[in-house]
């Protein structure tokens, strides 16, 4: 594969990597010597955090070892947070991502997402729920929180700003006003939820997709919060399991290789050092026209990433 295929371009004008390492749910003992590894030892050039995850100062320690070592160097690395629920109004917003700065230990951010379409009551309670078991809603617009992202671009804290979970209506609705079109919209994506609809309009609209939860999820219990989700072993799915066979790669490859043909960026997560090595040795083998064809046909429209499930909000019907 051709060296400049490990990179999508940014309405923006940066060139992000096609395949990160992602933090959620990284336990914060882990995250850290995770992020080290991905950097220092296998190539990574991209990493995917979020506030949020709890992790970012331990994250931010391995960064400064990383960097002060010098064999890496800062602005070839590309780093994404996101923006929570509770810091959306205007004066939250600038607040929020100084404190993931500081967080992580940087100048600036390369892309700066915001988490969810939907504003929650600022406090100490991350994820607020009425008697009902009900998200609390807050009272800021996304209008208001988008200018807020903007002035952070014009503050050169960030570089690029975009969204995450958003539906087609929300980026209707906010390209109705915005003065910075969203650099990208990282939202759920894997065999069984392709979403072809959403990738094709924000395609249309030079709006660049990041897939999440790209593998699916193992384990079963059910989900009693954001940070849990149900779980779903797309690894042993027979048509992957035989597909990642031919190519002599494993299926977890196989599918990031799929996302990656697809023209998404994908950030499979892993505390593991096995698992991060690889996945991110994909650059070495193709799906043909066939396999791509056999994985479409796997689509079962299953979500995995449900608001419904924690907040009691039908955020995607």
């Amino acid at each position: 594969m051709d060296t400049s295929e490990r990179y999508i371009p940014l309405n923006a004008g940066a060139h992000m990597p096609v395949v990160g390492l992602g933090t959620w749910q990284s336990p914060r003992d882990k995250a850290g010597d995770a992020v080290e590894y991905a950097l220092g030892q296998c190539g990574y050039t991209h990493i995917d955090c979020a506030w949020i995850y709890g992790n970012e100062k331990e994250i931010g320690a391995s960064f400064k070892r990383v960097f002060d070592r010098g064999s890496v160097k800062r602005k070839d690395i590309f780093i994404t947070s996101k923006l929570w629920n509770s810091f959306h109004s205007n004066e939250n917003v600038s607040k929020a991502c100084k404190e993931t700065l500081a967080d992580l230990g940087l100048e600036y951010l390369d892309l700066y997402l915001i988490h969810w379409g939907l504003s929650s009551p600022a406090g100490k309670d991350k994820e607020p729920l009425d008697e009902r078991g009900v998200l609390r809603s807050g009272s800021i617009s996304i209008r208001e929180t988008w200018e807020a992202m903007q002035e952070l671009v014009q503050a050169r804290l960030v570089k690029a700003i975009g969204v995450s979970n958003f539906t087609v209506p929300m980026l209707t609705d906010l390209l109705s006003y915005a003065k910075i079109v969203p650099a990208v919209n990282q939202v759920e994506l894997h065999p069984y939820l392709q979403q072809e609809r959403l990738l094709e309009f924000c395609g249309s609209k030079g709006i660049a997709v990041t897939a999440y939860s790209p593998l699916g999820r193992p384990g079963a219990e059910p989900p009693r919060s954001h940070m849990e989700l149900p779980g779903q072993r797309l690894v042993d799915d027979a048509t992957i399991v035989a597909i990642a066979s031919q190519h002599g790669k494993t299926p977890a490859q196989t599918m990031i290789r799929w996302a990656i043909q697809r023209g998404t960026v994908v950030i499979p997560k892993s505390v593991t050092p096995a698992r991060i090595k690889e996945n991110i040795a994909v650059f070495d083998f193709e799906l043909s026209d066939d396999d791509m064809k056999k994985i479409s046909a796997l689509d079962k429209r299953q979500r995995l990433v449900d608001p419904y499930d924690w907040w009691k909000i039908p955020y995607f019907n």
